[in-house]
């Protein structure tokens, strides 16, 4: 019988107990949207001023796994290598105190994500308006009053990540082409890195026992 059809009727009536449609999971009011929290944020804009709302900068990492590695995201924190690289040059202990976020957990696995952090410091650095601690008192590295007069809070995402798509041509599938199995080569190329310590020791043993 479909309930959604028939008219109107009293549940003491028919004496019929109906479940609620409310089909919530467990614990949903933690999980409702609201907007209490805008007087707060308000606050807190005009209290960071003139800091980004977005907070430090976080580097471009990807993600771990090989089901997450295809994905572009933000991370915890620069390296001490990037900070260190000539194009970029940012003193470590200087670095979270111009909103820069450092993590020397983290460390560098490839050249392309390097350069990349790199280019993306070197961008922030160019862009940086540095005010002075007191007001009036300017130091080495403290940006001219001229900039600081016409500097702006920026609100919303700093630096955000551009994903880029992927371009392909399209092309018609060769013997050669289907001969190639690239997920194939792929594994058998992780199984001979994970062995590469049990396969020496291998053949170390047995130039020791042929010697013998």
């Amino acid at each position: 019988m479909d309930f959604d059809q028939c008219p109107p009727f009293s549940i003491a009536e028919t004496k019929t107990l109906l479940s609620s449609r409310e089909h919530f999971r467990k614990q949903w009011k933690n999980y409702v949207n609201t907007w209490f929290s805008r007087p707060g944020e308000s606050k807190k804009l005009v209290k960071i001023f003139p800091r980004p709302t977005a907070g430090p900068l976080h580097p471009i990492v990807r993600g771990q796994t090989l089901k997450y590695n295809m994905k572009v995201r933000a991370g915890w924190g620069l390296t001490l290598e990037e900070l260190k690289d000539r194009v970029s040059s940012c003193w470590n202990p200087i670095a979270p105190t111009i909103g820069i976020s450092v993590d020397h957990r983290r460390k560098n696995r490839s050249l392309e994500g390097f350069q990349v952090n790199v280019l993306h410091l070197k961008t922030y650095k160019q862009k940086l308006v540095v005010f002075p601690r007191h007001a009036g008192k300017f130091k080495a590295g403290d940006s001219a009053a001229e900039v600081l007069a016409n500097a702006t809070q920026v609100q919303g995402p700093l630096l955000p990540i551009q994903h880029e798509k992927p371009s392909a041509e399209l092309m018609k599938l060769t013997a050669d082409l289907t001969a190639v199995k690239g997920y194939d080569k792929l594994q058998v190329e992780r199984v001979n890195v994970s062995h590469v310590g049990a396969r020496a020791k291998k053949a170390s043993e047995a130039e020791k026992e042929e010697k013998k």
